[in-house]
């Protein structure tokens, strides 16, 4: 009996260690890519470690960790980011009903996975994302400021100042906690000058590269690193300019300095006119030549006699016919 009991107290020891305890979260997803260092609720996240539901997560100033959910959807975090997966509902056919995430600071990618739209919420500081089968990117700045890329599909955001929509490839708003909002148009550089942060969008720049399979367009930012901040065109938003992020300090333009005006070349003098040759005396006009006196006659003062006719030569003798020759 002895025997028995022990085997017993022992089988039920290992079960209760390998029992969660009462209230653990619930995994959510696990991580596909960790770079530099990404810490989770319990510390450093490596490849493969579970994510669970209201667990924060956060990246290293120069980390990159790369997530997929239960449901197919991918997050990914750029450097020196945090987020926090708020509420996951997963049902039995591999789908959520609701999959809330709320993005604190950084830059995210964000691409959807099987379930329905309406399902997926993303919260910011400055508004909701709103997720319609969708591939894009958004960041959050560390006053709030929030901006919003699309890559594929569409999304709509909704702030105190109202709702944008993005129907089109790279296009872009950006929006302030205070309402403030600009329009839909095309990212381009003069939006990385209006979130005072030049390397608030590294996976459009080329800053921070994703595995195969989750990369999109570069929507014609991959050389804005080569461009120095206060070279970019100015931004379009309707809104104050926005405070850099703290440890992130944007250059203020270097002045130019002032070209001195060219001084004026004097005038040069006209060049006075080369003196013409003199003009040649016209040749006399020759003499008339005197006619020729006429001969004189013969010295006897006579004409010369005409010559007296040659007498007509002879008729000649007809010849003899010759005699025929005969054959």
């Amino acid at each position: 009996m002895s025997y028995l009991r022990r085997a017993v107290i022992v089988g039920l020891s290992f079960a209760l260690a390998g029992s969660p305890p009462a209230g653990a979260a619930e995994p959510v997803g696990q991580a596909v890519r960790i770079k530099t260092e990404v810490r989770g609720a319990a510390g450093p996240l490596a490849v493969q470690d579970a994510v669970h539901r209201d667990e924060r997560i956060s990246t290293s100033r120069s980390g990159l960790g790369q997530f997929v959910f239960r449901d197919g959807s991918k997050l990914a975090l750029g450097a020196g980011s945090s987020v926090v997966i708020d509420r996951f509902v997963f049902d039995d056919s591999k789908t959520v009903q609701n999959l809330t995430i709320a993005a604190a600071k950084g830059t995210f990618r964000w691409i959807s996975g099987n379930s329905r739209h309406s399902a997926y919420r993303i919260l910011t500081p400055a508004g909701t994302i709103g997720v319609r089968g969708t591939v894009f990117d958004f960041y959050v700045g560390g006053d709030g400021t929030t901006a919003v890329v699309l890559l594929s599909g569409a999304a709509d955001f909704c702030g105190r100042g109202g709702c944008r929509q993005l129907t089109r490839r790279c296009d872009c708003v950006i929006a302030k906690p205070n309402g403030a909002m600009s329009d839909t148009r095309p990212v381009n550089r003069g939006t990385l000058r209006a979130l005072g942060n030049p390397r608030a969008l590294p996976f459009l720049s080329g800053q921070q590269r994703l595995s195969s399979g989750w990369s999109g367009s570069g929507c014609g930012l991959a050389a804005a690193l080569q461009i120095r901040p206060d070279k970019l065109p100015p931004p379009r938003v309707d809104q104050a300019p926005i405070t850099p992020e703290p440890g992130e300090p944007v250059r203020p333009p270097k002045p130019k300095p002032h070209k001195p005006d060219r001084p004026h070349k004097p005038h040069k003098p006209d060049k006075p006119d080369k003196p013409g040759k003199p003009d040649r005396p016209d040749r006399p006009d020759r003499p008339d030549r005197p006619d020729r006196p006429d001969r004189p006659d013969h010295p006897n003062g006579h004409s010369r006699p005409d010559r007296p006719d040659r007498p007509d030569r002879p008729d000649r003798p007809d010849r003899p016919d010759r005699p025929a020759r005969w054959k």
